[in-house]
């Protein structure tokens, strides 16, 4: 008794529907129960040191150039307009042996001569002092 009809014929499948509805749920609950995690800086490592004593202040010498175009050493007049009486001026503005050379501040006058202000550079650079600096204010508003 045969009872299966041409069932000899018949080669078994798999269904891979149902294989693919569980795939995409799985993959949906992973991406759903993941964090994701964004790193907004960089990781540096600083160096380290040590101070050795006690830093040094850098001395300063005040020149100020007024509108008529004198100059003042440390508030002291000089005598002269020249560049070699600036020099001189700021020479013996120079205390003793440092181990480095002061800084010379330029208060200039918004009025006065360009040409004071380049006498006072050339008299610094004649007495051995290359640190120049200009003394400024913050506009009145």
């Amino acid at each position: 008794m045969n009872f299966r009809r041409g069932g000899r014929n018949a080669e078994p499948e798999i269904n891979l529907i149902p294989l693919i509805d569980v795939v995409l749920v799985i993959i949906i609950f992973l991406m759903l129960t993941t964090t994701f995690s964004k790193v907004s800086g960089l990781e540096i490592n600083l160096p380290t040191a040590q101070a050795e004593g006690e830093q040094t202040v850098v001395e300063e010498i005040d020149v100020a150039v007024t509108a008529a175009g004198e100059v003042l050493v440390n508030r002291q007049p000089v005598g002269e307009r020249s560049i070699d009486a600036i020099a001189a001026a700021l020479g013996k503005a120079v205390a003793g042996e440092a181990s480095e050379p002061p800084v010379i501040v330029i208060n200039a006058d918004a009025k006065a001569a360009h040409q004071s202000v380049i006498d006072v550079m050339q008299a610094a650079q004649r007495a051995g002092l290359p640190h120049i600096t200009f003394a400024t204010q913050a506009p009145a508003q």
